[in-house]
């Protein structure tokens, strides 16, 4: 309840849907959806989830949160390197093409062969 109240839950929170297109609520417990789906590679588990949460090394995030240092995409096509633009154009992270990263399965493999997508350097 406390989580569908959010205001800043479109803004900062990535919906995710399954196969047939329905939203997948954010539940954890018993290896629901979100955490099964990233297999057991902690690695790729912290990036799906700091993308999810919009806290990944992103200029987006550079911005909320050290707004004095430089928030300016690397590709020079637009402003600010956001999150939508690295998953739907940017042509930097396109080891795996499918315009549907926002379903659950596409967003893995996408994050799968783009391992250094949304990571700490």
């Amino acid at each position: 309840m406390t989580f569908q109240a959010l205001d800043a839950k479109e803004q900062q929170f990535l919906e995710l849907l399954d196969n047939n297109l329905n939203p997948i609520e954010p539940l954890y417990a018993k290896g629901r959806p979100w955490l099964k789906s990233f297999g057991h590679l902690n690695s790729l588990c912290a990036r799906a989830l700091r993308t999810i949460v919009n806290h990944a090394s992103i200029k987006e995030y550079y911005l909320r949160f050290f707004p004095r240092e430089e928030f300016n995409c690397p590709c020079s096509l637009y402003l600010i390197e956001l999150r939508r633009y690295i998953l739907h154009e940017y042509m930097r992270y396109n080891n795996y093409w499918n315009s549907r990263r926002d379903i659950l399965s596409h967003f893995t493999l996408f994050l799968e062969f783009n391992d250094s997508t949304f990571s700490f350097s």
